[in-house]
C-alpha cells in the first residue's frame, strides 16, 4: 500500500496545512410509495433515505466566521506542537494522536467525546441502548414471538415492484442460504425528510437485527402494534420523542408512535413498520428480501441469485457487518486487490482536503450533505465530489470504498471509521478524514461544527481505510451503497 503515490499524499499534506494556516472552506435504491413521485428524484443521485438540508441561518456569518477562527488558532498550535515541519509518510498514528491530546490537555476518553464517538463500556450497556416504552394501544396487536437466535444480515436483494413467489422460493433453495425473509422497503418521509424505511413481520425479522435491538421485545411489539421504531442515531440527533409521534407521509398521511430507538443495522435503513403499516403508507409489497448466509463466498452466491431475480432487481453485500480479518464490523473492503486501484492521485488528494478544510466551521445536521451543513458521511461525499470521485452516502458503505490500512501506513486523506451506535455495536456509523501527524478532520453531532480534532484509535475505533475511487464508485452504484 506505500507506493509512490501514497508518500506523495504524505508530502501533500504540508502545503494543505500551509494553506490552512494562511487562509482556511444505502443510495438504497428504494422505489417511493405507490401515488407519489419516487424520491430518487427529489433526492438527487448518491442520497440515502436523507433529505438535504439547507441551512437555516442558525448563527451570524461574524459568529461562524469568529468560531471557524477559533478552530484555526487551536488547530495551527496543535500542529506546531507536535512538529509540523517533519515528513508524515513513516510517522506512527497511534504515536502522533497520543501527542495531539497530549498538546490538548486530553485523555483518550475525553478527545473520544469531543470527536463524538462511542465507546464500549463508557456509556453504560450496549443492551440498555436501545430504548422503547410500551405503546398504550398494543395489547390488540399480534403478539411477536420470543426470538430463537441471531442471523447475519449477509445480502440485500431490492426490486422496484413486488417480487414473484417463484423468486423467494428459489432463493431459499440455493446452496449457503441459511435463512431469507421477504420485506417492504421504500424511501418515504418521516418528519419532513425522507428515510429509508422497511415494512417487516416484526416476529421474522428481529433475527436479522443487530443484536440489542433484535433483543428488545418491546420494541418489536410496538412495531406489530402499529408504532415505528427509528434508528439510535436518527432518534437521538433529530430528538425525535419517544413515546410521541412523527407525520410519516406516503399513499396517505399517518401520525404514527415511537416505539423505540435500535438500529438493525442494514446500511441507509433508518426506520421500521410492520408490513401492514407500510401497506397503509403505500409502500411496495414484498419487493425486497435480506438474506443471511454466514457461510458462504458471497460474490458466487450474489452471482447464483441475481440469475434468479427479474430484470429490474438486484442484490448487494451488506458488506457493513461482514467480517474482516476476524473482526465484525471492521472497515475496509474485502477482497481488494492493488489491481482495483488505484489510490487516490495526489491532485485529488489535494482537491479532497482542500474542499473538506474549507467547511470548518460549518454547522452539523443530520442527514445534512452540503454545501452549507453536513452529517459525517455528507461532508466526506461532498468534499469528494469536489476531486470528482463518487462516494457512497453513508459511512457503512463508505468503509468498503477501499482496503484496509494499518495506523503506521496513514495518510492524509485516508478515512477513519467508528461504532458510535451503541444499539448495533459492530454497524459503522461515524466517518472522520485524516490530515496527518494524529489529527482528524469530521462533522461530529448536532451542537457541533465541522472541526479538527485529534484522532482516536481506541475503543469505538473500526479501521481506516484508502479510497480507490474505482471500488468507491461501484460501491456506490449498489443498490446497498
Amino acid at each position: 500500500m506505500r507506493d509512490g503515490t501514497r508518500r506523495l499524499r504524505a508530502w501533500l499534506w504540508i502545503a494543505v496545512a500551509v494553506g490552512v494556516a494562511a487562509c482556511l472552506s444505502l443510495k438504497l435504491a428504494l422505489p417511493g410509495p405507490s401515488g407519489t413521485p419516487d424520491a430518487r428524484g427529489q433526492l438527487g443521485a448518491g442520497a440515502i433515505g436523507r433529505n438535504a438540508v439547507s441551512s437555516t441561518g442558525a448563527g451570524s456569518a461574524a459568529a461562524r466566521n469568529a468560531a471557524r477562527a477559533a478552530v484555526e488558532r487551536r488547530y495551527v498550535s496543535l500542529f506546531r506542537g507536535i512538529g509540523a515541519t517533519s515528513t508524515f509518510a513513516n510517522d506512527n498514528a497511534v504515536t502522533a494522536a497520543t501527542a495531539a491530546r497530549e498538546a490538548a490537555g486530553q485523555t483518550e476518553v475525553a478527545a473520544a467525546q469531543q470527536a463524538g464517538v462511542f465507546l464500549p463500556g463508557r456509556h453504560g450497556s450496549s443492551a440498555s441502548a436501545v430504548a422503547a416504552v410500551s405503546l398504550a394501544d398494543r395489547s390488540a396487536a399480534p403478539r411477536v414471538r420470543p426470538l430463537r437466535g441471531l442471523r447475519q444480515a449477509d445480502l440485500l436483494v431490492v426490486a422496484p415492484t413486488t417480487l414473484p413467489a417463484a423468486t423467494m422460493s428459489a432463493v431459499r433453495k440455493l446452496p449457503g442460504v441459511a435463512a431469507a425473509t421477504l420485506l417492504d422497503a421504500a424511501r418515504i418521509r418521516v418528519n419532513g425528510g425522507y428515510v429509508g424505511t422497511l415494512g417487516v413481520d416484526p416476529s421474522t425479522f428481529r433475527e436479522f437485527a443487530a443484536k440489542p435491538t433484535a433483543k428488545s421485545t418491546v420494541l418489536w411489539q410496538n412495531v406489530a402494534a402499529g408504532g415505528i421504531a427509528v434508528s439510535y442515531l436518527m432518534g437521538q440527533q433529530e430528538k425525535i420523542p419517544l413515546g410521541g409521534t412523527v407525520r410519516v407521509e406516503g399513499a396517505r398521511t399517518e401520525e404514527l408512535p415511537v416505539g423505540g430507538f435500535g438500529t438493525v443495522g442494514i446500511g441507509g435503513v433508518d426506520a421500521v413498520v410492520s408490513d401492514s403499516v407500510a401497506r397503509s403508507l403505500g409502500m411496495p409489497v414484498g419487493n425486497a428480501i435480506v438474506i443471511s448466509a454466514p457461510h458462504a463466498r458471497l460474490s458466487t452466491l450474489m452471482r447464483k441469485i441475481q440469475r434468479a431475480l427479474p430484470k429490474a432487481a438486484s442484490v448487494a453485500s451488506l458488506v457493513g457487518q461482514a467480517a474482516v480479518r476476524g473482526l465484525p464490523g471492521s472497515a475496509g473492503a474485502v477482497g481488494i486487490t492493488s489491481a482495483d486501484g488505484p489510490g487516490l492521485t495526489v491532485a485529488q488528494t489535494k482537491a479532497f482536503l482542500t474542499a473538506a478544510l474549507a467547511q470548518v466551521g460549518k454547522r452539523y445536521v443530520w442527514g445534512g450533505n452540503g454545501p452549507n451543513v453536513f452529517d459525517c458521511s455528507g461532508l466526506v461525499q461532498w468534499s469528494m465530489r469536489r476531486a470528482g470521485i463518487v462516494m457512497p452516502r453513508v459511512a457503512v458503505n463508505q468503509a468498503q470504498a477501499g482496503p484496509r490500512v494499518e495506523l503506521a501506513d496513514l495518510v492524509p486523506g485516508d478515512l477513519l471509521f467508528y461504532h458510535t451506535d451503541p444499539t448495533a455495536p459492530t454497524y459503522i456509523s461515524h466517518v472522520a478524514i485524516y490530515l496527518g501527524k494524529g489529527l482528524m478532520l469530521q462533522a461530529p453531532e448536532p451542537g457541533e461544527d465541522v472541526q479538527i480534532v485529534p484522532a482516536i484509535f481506541g475503543g469505538g475505533f473500526a479501521g481506516a481505510v484508502a479510497v480507490y475511487p474505482r471500488v468507491a464508485a461501484a460501491v456506490a452504484a449498489d443498490p446497498a451503497g
